[in-house]
């Protein structure tokens, strides 16, 4: 299979340079800034889809990783503006808002005390009265009633501006919340690195810089992250490789990313409803550079509810190698921006499905990639023959 794949790159019709990239990435040689808006420029689908496979080949085999995960938005409520986001409302704004309250949340939390998750994402819209000390007692108190519990929380922007409100440093805030219980971070806030760009969709919120320094400061002190970038909008090409060799940069750096998720900006009920939302070719193009280019990145996620179950299997040919998890329709974010499912939610068993159905080996996953379960030959009929 593998020298098939091979002859197909040499016979594919490419121009030379383009064959002569496609050796260098499969031999794990380093893609320049150059060579990778060249391949986002010249490369065709199937070409750059045939050398993101042997990457992710390489690296996992045939393997497809998703996790038991919950997601809890504490508010919608939020104090910046970005023009992409469908999802916050601005405090004047707070009749079409929520807010839950700490019971709520913990009710939430006590809900899944006997099934099988093992993740509890907490992230949301950056509330002024929500601050560094509320968050993290909510995380010691979620422990106490989910000891085991893995909790991935906070973007990057929310973390700023909690620090800034506590008037400590992003690293001493950092490890605040870690003695509370807290384990990793998310990805997302990260948008688009460039400046210029930045300003334009979001110039109210966390900068490049600080992103950056949030993410650093979280790896120096053993807390993990993902990475995130928002494409599909107005951003080119060589911004697209720009975002992701600052993050290749900083995983040279620390190597504290868990994985990298490219997230496609999706139109629907925000202030820039006027732009058209990326094809799907270009969507398993945007994957299959990621996997090409971030070569010190373990993992590509696909996030299955914003993409839908079928571009989400298709991907798993394209440098996938992880759909994210169950969520058990505990997200907003995305549905209400107009993603293709709007009720995210799988069982596992229909999770499994959706990876056998495409002929890929499912795990299941903690956070930080430890096998939890091999369901390439599991039986699901022996769970449902027990009593609920």
């Amino acid at each position: 299979m593998r020298h098939t794949s091979i002859d197909f790159i040499h016979n594919s019709g490419v121009s030379q340079e383009l064959i002569g990239l496609a050796d260098k990435a499969i031999k794990g040689e380093r893609i320049t800034v150059e060579e990778g808006i060249l391949l986002f420029e010249k490369g065709e689908l199937g070409f750059l889809g045939t050398i993101a496979n042997l990457i992710r080949e390489k690296k996992h085999g045939n393997h497809t990783f998703f996790n038991r995960n919950i997601h809890i938005e504490p508010t919608n409520i939020c104090v910046f503006d970005c023009k992409f986001c469908s999802y916050s409302k601005l405090l004047r704004e707070k009749t079409q808002g929520w807010e839950l309250t700490e019971d709520e949340i913990y009710d939430i939390v006590r809900s899944y005390k006997d099934k099988a998750i093992t993740e509890i994402h907490i992230v949301g819209g950056v509330h002024p009265k929500m601050g560094l000390h509320y968050f993290g007692n909510l995380i010691k108190n979620i422990k106490k009633i989910r000891p085991d519990i893995h909790v991935k929380a906070f973007t990057a922007v929310e973390l700023e501006y909690m620090c800034r409100k506590a008037k400590v440093s992003y690293k001493e805030g950092l490890q605040i919340l870690k003695d509370y219980g807290q384990d990793s971070l998310p990805g997302g806030g990260a948008e688009i690195f460039d400046e210029k760009i930045r300003a334009e969709i979001c110039d109210d919120k966390c900068s490049t810089e600080q992103w950056l320094e949030i993410h650093k400061n979280a790896h120096e002190i053993g807390l993990p992250s993902n990475a995130t970038m928002l494409y599909g909008h107005i951003e080119s090409y060589a911004h697209r490789i720009d975002h992701m060799d600052r993050l290749r940069k900083l995983q040279d750096e620390t190597g504290g990313f868990n994985t990298f998720i490219p997230l496609k900006f999706r139109n629907k009920d925000n202030q820039m409803s006027h732009l058209k939302e990326s094809t799907v070719v270009e969507d398993l193009k945007n994957y299959a550079v990621s996997r090409i280019f971030l070569d010190n990145f373990d993992h590509i996620k696909a996030y299955w509810p914003m993409i839908g179950r079928e571009t989400s299997q298709l991907s798993l040919s394209y440098g996938v190698d992880d759909i994210d998890g169950t969520i058990d329709d505990s997200t907003k974010i995305y549905s209400m921006a107009g993603a293709e499912d709007q009720n995210p939610a799988l069982t596992t068993k229909q999770l499994v499905q959706l990876i056998k159905d495409v002929h890929r080996h499912p795990i299941e996953r903690g956070t930080l990639y430890d096998v939890i379960q091999d369901y390439k030959d599991y039986d699901f009929s022996a769970e449902e023959a027990v009593p609920a």
